[in-house]
């Protein structure tokens, strides 16, 4: 192979193995990689492209000579170890919230704010999941007519918390089944056969730290920091595919036709949407797949500038591992990422 050194921090997650899947799929030259994680996980095997590679302890050691660092590791490892990496010469694209919102670092997706990734000190932040479908969907009808404000309810599959929460629901599910009672460990409440509108943790002021995320990062993301937006985020007993029911309110009225033209010939975005058929996106078909699918976009029957609209996208593929790598290749394009540091 010939072209970058790769890291991947925390190469043992959901995630992180999603970051495998992602640099295999779309051939990402890579010249070499290196599969890092906490002590526990260290000395595990997984596989690269037919080869068989150890997993190591991420320490300041192994992040030397690298040119593109993945992070999804939790906030906390990417505060103490991303710095780190980016002073070693290596670019980092971080998946969690540590960086998101400081004013110094960019929040990128490539198909809305590429130009940002140019001004990065050395970590690039990667959105929410929930906020990355939700933009990529909106912004292409934002460009054309100013969004003033956004209503969004989200309905999050349990793969967004990780591997203890997956686990869990099909425990769950299977104990409630045979009539037992469920005793929860990863979320507050009973996850199979319920929805929990907690996900993070509440705030002064009734909302979740998550839905303050959404609505904060979609603003610095489209560079529109008058948007109102309102978020309610609900965790639903869905292995994959994050699902959203949004109203938009534009400057100016637009028909759901001009909607639908302008997002079939957006980036990154497929709209499936015949009533007549039941035809819609699912988190069930959007799973393993890279798109940000739309269908149900009607007027606002409340709201004469408004449109309604249902947004779903594989959590784990566009909401986090293929957006981390589309920043790496748009880095690559511009000639902004060097190898060799």
């Amino acid at each position: 192979m010939n072209g970058y050194s790769v890291a991947i921090v925390g190469a043992t997650g959901m995630v992180g193995q999603e970051f495998i899947k992602v640099l295999e799929q779309r051939h990402f030259p890579m010249d070499s990689i290196q599969l890092l994680a906490s002590d526990r996980s260290a000395g595990k095997k997984l596989f690269v492209s037919h080869q068989e590679i150890e997993v190591r302890e991420t320490t300041s050691e192994s992040l030397k000579d690298i040119d593109i660092a993945l992070f999804s590791a939790g906030a906390e490892v990417s505060r103490y170890f991303a710095p780190i990496a980016a002073q070693a010469g290596a670019v980092v694209v971080d998946n969690s919230s540590a960086f998101r919102m400081d004013p110094k670092v960019p929040l990128v997706v490539p198909e809305i704010n590429p130009e940002d990734i140019g001004k990065h000190k050395g970590i690039i932040a990667n959105p929410n999941c929930s906020t990355i479908q939700l933009v990529v969907a909106l912004y292409p009808l934002h460009r054309v007519n100013a969004i003033k404000r956004i209503v969004v309810s989200t309905y999050q599959a349990v793969s967004g918390t990780g591997l203890a929460a997956v686990d869990e629901l099909t425990t769950q599910a299977k104990q409630v089944l045979e009539g037992q009672t469920p005793v929860p460990h990863v979320y507050p409440h009973q996850i199979a056969f319920n929805l929990l509108p907690e996900i993070d943790v509440f705030m002064d002021n009734g909302y979740t730290k998550e839905e303050q995320k959404l609505a904060e990062e979609t603003r610095k993301i489209m560079h529109a920091d008058d948007i109102a937006i309102s978020a309610t985020c609900v965790r639903v007993p869905v292995f994959t595919g994050h699902s959203e029911a949004v109203s938009v309110e534009f400057s100016h009225p637009m028909s759901a036709d001009e909607a639908q033209y302008i997002l079939a010939q957006a980036p990154g975005v497929k709209v499936l949407d015949d009533t007549a058929i039941s035809l819609y996106p699912q988190p069930w078909s959007a799973a393993g797949t890279d798109e940000v699918f739309v269908g149900r976009i009607r007027q606002d029957t409340s709201c004469a500038n408004g449109l309604v609209m249902w947004i779903v996208a594989d959590n784990l593929r566009k909401g986090a591992a293929l957006n981390a790598v589309q920043i790496a290749e748009e880095m690559i394009r511009r000639d902004w990422l060097k190898a060799g540091g």
